[in-house]
């Protein structure tokens, strides 16, 4: 970049936290590539690496690797030996940063400022004349949702999620009917059917991508399938025990009708089970939350978007737990309980039962 192109000068301190919040989105990017790549992966496995070394384990191009590890080493994530030349990613980086450390893994959240500036100019467009972003628009969205998914629900199912039902997991070891609605390329629902093998398992969406990809995940597993369908008009009377619904109601065109659809297909005794954002209604209960601009950022570039495209409600991702729990219980839902899990910052989790 020539000097003249850098007009920032931070004269007081609210400038230079702007400066941070630039700085920062570029780290963003970068730790998305070295997620991507395999380089945190690589490097985490050397004690330390030259460029050289580092970009043949993880057989990429070396003249781009030294430059990835200059943005690491600037922006404090990596540690480098001058003397040597060469590199080495801290434990306790790793830990946030590898696969390994799933679901732990800071770095698969970062591949959505990628996903999300791809369509900016069709978001500045939507700011100006109304709108929204379809899905396809998207690039990666499916990938990197199913990433996502891997680690804040698939990961958890066993350990954290299902105990917030007490007798569900019972009842899936015997054998009941589920529905995942929104179930994307199938990350949570095919953990469940190879966990509970009498237990049957259906995954809609809208998304012939995504179903495609589930499909293709699931070619060796009987008790689960996968069906294109718009949520909102899907319609199986008390056909189900269980209804899951991981991060998917917020960005529904009508997710009015689709909480009703949930409860429509449920049978007596069934359970719902749903994830949503975990964000207050009231905008200033949302200040002290430090991951509140970036489910902003999101909501506003995708998960508003894609539902205003469809002519929706456009809810969006900070809809917040009032109303979500208002929602619900408009729907059908009886005695809504919300829970918090202690290591996921992001989530709030939906139980009801129904009545016989």
């Amino acid at each position: 970049m020539c000097q003249s192109c850098i007009s920032i000068q931070p004269t007081d301190a609210f400038a230079e936290k702007v400066v941070e919040y630039a700085t920062g989105g570029a780290i963003a990017m970068m730790i998305s590539i070295g997620h991507r790549t395999g380089l945190f992966d690589a490097l985490s496995e050397l004690p330390s690496a030259t460029s050289e070394e580092l970009a043949l384990a993880a057989g990429l191009n070396e003249r781009y690797v030294r430059e990835w590890l200059g943005a690491m080493v600037t922006g404090g994530i990596v540690d480098y030996d001058p003397g040597l030349a060469k590199y080495a990613l801290p434990e306790e980086h790793a830990g946030a940063l590898t696969r390994a450390a799933a679901p732990n893994n800071i770095a698969v959240m970062t591949q959505f400022i990628s996903v999300l500036g791809s369509v900016e100019d069709d978001i500045v467009e939507c700011f100006h004349n109304g709108g929204g972003v379809p899905y396809e628009g998207y690039k990666r969205f499916h990938p990197v949702m199913a990433d996502e998914s891997e680690q804040t629900v698939a990961s958890a199912l066993e350990e954290y999620i299902l105990p917030l039902a007490p007798g569900l997991r019972e009842r899936l070891v015997e054998g009941i009917d589920v529905i995942d609605f929104g179930c994307g390329s199938g990350r949570a629902i095919i953990h469940l059917a190879r966990l509970f093998p009498k237990s049957t398992f259906l995954g809609i969406d809208l998304s012939e991508d995504a179903i495609k990809a589930a499909r293709e995940s699931a070619v060796d597993i009987p008790n689960v399938r996968f069906e294109v369908q718009d949520a909102a008009s899907f319609d199986r009377p008390a056909a189900f025990d269980l209804v899951t619904a991981f991060d998917i109601v917020h960005d529904q065109a009508q997710p009015d009708v689709v909480l009703r659809r949930m409860r429509g297909c449920l049978k007596p005794h069934g359970v719902l089970l749903m994830q949503d954002i975990k964000m207050r209604t009231p905008l200033e209960l949302n200040r002290d939350n430090p991951l509140a601009p970036f489910i902003y950022t999101i909501s506003c570039m995708h998960c508003m978007s894609v539902s205003l495209a469809q002519n929706g409600l456009g809810l969006g991702a900070a809809w917040g737990r009032e109303l979500a729990e208002q929602m619900l219980g408009e729907a059908g839902f009886e005695e809504v309980i919300t829970h918090e899990l202690e290591h996921d910052p992001m989530n709030y989790f939906f139980v009801s039962r129904i009545a016989a």
